[in-house]
């Protein structure tokens, strides 16, 4: 039985971004958005990563340690909660007791975060930079039903709506978004 899922979301269209390709597939230090990101979902060594996919296809290669899936989700226009349903049937098709979500355009968030996010002992945990709640968030299975299935949603209504069961996680990096060349040349 898996206890945690690393559920890495990069289904969007990136739409703000104008650079030369699709913002997850920009060059960033070394690697791709992207890449950085799940890199960071990997060293964290919290369980199995899945990345969902939607708009583009990404040249995630997960085939090299069994640790990595990749799925489309075929409804991604629809909104980011239909990704992160996604993740979570693929979750719980591994007997995973809790998620932990991040964002494939936020390639600042570090191995320690989810690891930090991941040993929250809460139904609910997100993390901090500075005292700005961000990503990964981690979601026990206790809560996964009341998770948005429709809409721009990921956890911030649930954060809202259940937030006794809610605690806040200090981590250092940034999650901050890639979402114009701006941010980007901002980072690289």
């Amino acid at each position: 039985m898996v206890t945690h899922v690393a559920i890495v979301l990069a289904a969007g269209a990136g739409s703000r971004y104008l650079g030369p390709t699709h913002k997850l597939l920009a060059p960033f230090r070394g690697r791709t958005v992207v890449e950085t990101a799940v890199a960071a979902a990997l060293e964290a060594d919290i369980g199995p990563v899945i990345v969902v996919t939607g708009a583009v296809d990404l040249p995630i290669d997960s085939s090299a340690d069994g640790r990595l899936s990749v799925i489309a989700n075929p409804r991604w226009v629809e909104g980011q909660a239909t990704s992160v349903q996604v993740g979570i049937e693929a979750a719980r098709a591994r007997g995973a007791t809790s998620v932990v979500i991040g964002l494939g355009d936020q390639p600042l968030v570090t191995a320690d975060a989810w690891r930090r996010v991941a040993a929250a002992n809460s139904s609910i945990a997100v993390a901090t930079y500075d005292g700005e709640r961000g990503n990964p968030v981690k979601l026990d299975s206790i809560v996964w039903p009341e998770l948005p299935t429709e809409g721009d949603h990921g956890a911030r209504h649930l954060i809202r709506l259940r937030p006794e069961l809610v605690s806040e996680v200090a981590c250092a990096g940034s999650s901050a978004d890639i979402d114009t060349q701006e941010d980007l040349d901002r980072w690289i």
